[in-house]
């Protein structure tokens, strides 16, 4: 799936999948207990496509930063817990993602991204690909 259907809730535990959209927003479902939910346009929604990681040179997209923990974890769950203390997921962050701006990727944001990427690994999310080109862009 792509993460442009995945989202993040402002105010709500874990992710959630895209399910259709409404006229006042959406409805979404938890990754966590597949519930789910209607979102109005007033929440603050993260949809994970958008979400890029600082480093020294650039942004790097989520979506580049998950594969490469899924290189770095063979695929299966991350040996550090998103529970862990800042100083391991800073390290395990830095063998990630060597070059990431310390000064503007905070403990928390690494956080969110073992967390969001052990519930993607558990829910069987992890084949996404960069959004298609279209056509005319190809051509």
């Amino acid at each position: 799936m792509a993460l442009d259907k995945i989202l993040a809730i402002s105010g709500k535990p874990g992710l959630y999948k895209l399910v259709t959209q409404t006229r006042g927003g959406f409805v979404a479902e938890s990754l966590i207990d597949n519930r789910k939910i209607t979102v109005g346009i007033q929440q603050n929604v993260s949809v994970l496509s958008e979400i890029a990681i600082y480093t020294l040179t650039a942004e790097v997209p989520l979506r580049e930063v998950l594969k490469k923990i899924k290189a770095k974890e063979n695929g299966a769950p991350t040996a550090i817990s998103h529970k862990d203390s800042k100083d391991k997921l800073e390290e395990y962050f830095f063998e990630v993602l060597p070059d990431y701006d310390e000064d503007r990727v905070y403990a928390s944001d690494i956080k969110k991204v073992v967390q969001w990427y052990n519930m993607l690994q558990k829910n069987d999310l992890m084949d996404f690909e960069a959004p298609k080109a279209s056509q005319e862009e190809e051509e």
